[in-house]
Parts: C-alpha cells; structure tokens; sequence
C-alpha cells in the first residue's frame, strides 16, 4: 500500500492511513508521505496490539487520529463487557486513555490534540476551533 500511495501522493491532497496496525518502519514510511495515522482500538488489545506501543510515540500530535472502526475492534480495556459488543464514538475515550499513557501524555491533551487534528483535516469550522488556510 505504501508504494501505491507513494506513487499518488502528489494528487492526493490530505490522507489517513485508517486503523494502523502495522509495524515502526511501516510507520515511518506513511509519516514521510506526510500521512495522517489512525489508531483504533487494536492498542487496547493486550493479545495483538502490543507492539503499537512502541510506534505511538513518533507519531506527531497533528497526525495522529483516534477511530473507532465501528462497528469492530472493540476496546479490550473497557471496564465491563458491553451488550451487543458493537464498538461506536462514545467509545472512544478508553482508546485515548491507552494512547496517551503509552505517549506519555494527559488524556485531556491528547484529546484535544487529536480533536483539532480531525478538525483541521476534514476542514471542520467550530467557534472555539477556527480551521487555519493553508
């Protein structure tokens, strides 16, 4: 996929690599292409996600995105099961909690990281988050 992209970059605006879950060097590769990362809640699965740990930290804060993969990939870090185990945005919260720890980061500063990297990406317009022409 990384060759791919790389061949298309230049007519491709913006781009997010959506539910990241590969490894550092793939990383790295998207970051040069100036892509924007998606993290799901495959991090909070202490069976497969592990190794994301390691990669959170080079991710800058204005490309990093937080998904949920809806209806999938569920958090394995929630406190209770859920009926219905069908992941959405409310969510959401128990993926920032388990990036920003493995960051080394407040929750709270991630969230508002990654909330005004979503809305500078999708050019999202709020009172309080004016989006910046470039």
């Amino acid at each position: 996929m990384r060759d791919i992209l790389k061949a298309w970059r230049d007519d491709i605006s913006q781009a997010v690599i959506h539910c990241f879950t590969a490894d550092q060097d793939t990383l790295h590769g998207y970051l040069d292409l100036d892509l924007h990362i998606g993290l799901t809640g495959w991090i909070c699965d202490e069976r497969r996600g592990h190794h994301l740990r390691e990669c959170v930290g080079a991710i800058p804060a204005n490309r990093l995105m937080v998904e949920t993969d809806c209806p999938y990939l569920l958090p394995r870090n929630l406190p209770a099961k859920l009926k219905g185990r069908r992941h959405e945005p409310a969510l959401l919260p128990w993926i920032v909690r388990e990036i920003a720890h493995w960051r080394g980061e407040s929750e709270d500063a991630l969230a508002a990281a990654t909330t005004a990297t979503a809305l500078a990406f999708f050019a999202i317009e709020t009172p309080s988050h004016p989006v910046e022409e470039s």
